[in-house]
């Protein structure tokens, strides 16, 4: 296509000018088409921070997206919602979301492909557009963009905090009956596997609200603010009330730190949950083609539900301020 630059335009990077003229690619996906040559300015290749000056004649070729490298496979989905721009999906824990070392197959990634036979391309690459994660052990709900636009306009609004995400989790310990943690989070320097609150880490916004009580764990909703890597697991054990059974922030103590009247139950519950006990419950998020407000909702995963049904000794307290257990 070609963009003539009218005589009022102010100079202005030739990317950030594209990415207004062509609002249906993202701002990575023209830089990469300025440096791969596909973009002409006045017959020449320039960089993305080219200036445009009015008169200009800009000329763009958009290849066609090509294929990821994969074999899309039939993996079973959970699909909660699903329209012609996107779609939610419920994963399971211990499905990985897009391939790695150990989990070449089997992801979310090729269960997509398999499944959206319509996916456009987004950045360029014929592959379903995850518009947020999940860790492999988290289970619940995943947003799942289907075509350039609506990714752009989903990412948009997890930027701007306007996708709603909320989780259920299963904590050690007791804590206040709200609470909102502001902790900021980066690679953590002795561990550099794992993320941890750092002086001078990318500001991470957590707010989270008892739903349940038992002798020794809560259940607790919450909210993010942010969306750091690991950022509920990481803000959680920061508090000292770890995710119950996370392997990798210090949910799985050992027995002999636990009072005596507890071990036995906890030995249970920790038998029963190998993995973190992190549910990404609810997405609420502006539809971005319609405007409309949609509200998607997962219920708690087996595991969970059976780990609430172990927490619910004799000495469980019922639900509190108002909010009823989780239904068995």
């Amino acid at each position: 296509m070609e963009i003539l630059v009218s005589p009022e335009t102010l100079p202005e990077r030739l990317d950030v000018y594209l990415a207004r003229c062509l609002p249906e690619l993202s701002r990575t996906r023209i830089q990469g088409l300025i440096r791969d040559g596909a973009v002409r300015v006045n017959g020449q290749p320039q960089r993305p921070s080219q200036l445009v000056q009015p008169g200009d004649r800009l000329e763009i070729e958009i290849p066609p997206a090509r294929p990821l490298e994969l074999v899309p496979e039939p993996v079973p989905l959970d699909v909660c919602y699903e329209d012609e721009a996107l779609l939610v999906v419920n994963k399971p824990a211990g499905m990985t979301v897009h391939p790695a070392p150990g989990a070449w197959t089997g992801t979310l990634v090729h269960a997509l492909l398999h499944h959206c036979r319509d996916l456009s391309g987004i950045n360029g690459v014929l592959r379903p557009g995850i518009v947020h994660r999940l860790d492999k052990d988290t289970s619940g709900l995943l947003l799942v963009a289907k075509s350039d636009a609506a990714h752009q306009g989903l990412a948009a609004q997890l930027v701007r905090r306007q996708l709603h995400r909320s989780y259920a989790a299963l904590v050690w310990g007791h804590l206040a009956q709200e609470g909102l943690v502001e902790a900021p989070i980066a690679r953590d320097p002795r561990h550099r596997q794992r993320m941890a609150v750092v002086e001078g880490g990318r500001a991470a916004v957590t707010r989270y609200a008892v739903r349940e009580r038992f002798a020794f764990c809560t259940l607790l909703d919450l909210d993010l603010g942010t969306g750091r890597t690991h950022q509920i697991r990481v803000h959680m054990q920061h508090l000292g009330h770890p995710v119950f059974g996370d392997p990798v922030y210090g949910g799985r103590p050992r027995l002999a730190a636990i009072r005596a009247e507890h071990r036995t139950q906890a030995a249970a519950m920790l038998e029963a949950m190998p993995r973190q006990a992190l549910h990404a419950r609810a997405l609420r998020f502006v539809h971005p083609l319609t405007g409309r407000v949609l509200r998607v909702e997962a219920p708690l995963p087996a595991d969970m539900v059976r780990l609430l049904e172990l927490a619910r000794a004799p000495t469980a307290t019922p639900g509190v301020a108002g909010l009823p257990p989780v239904p068995r």
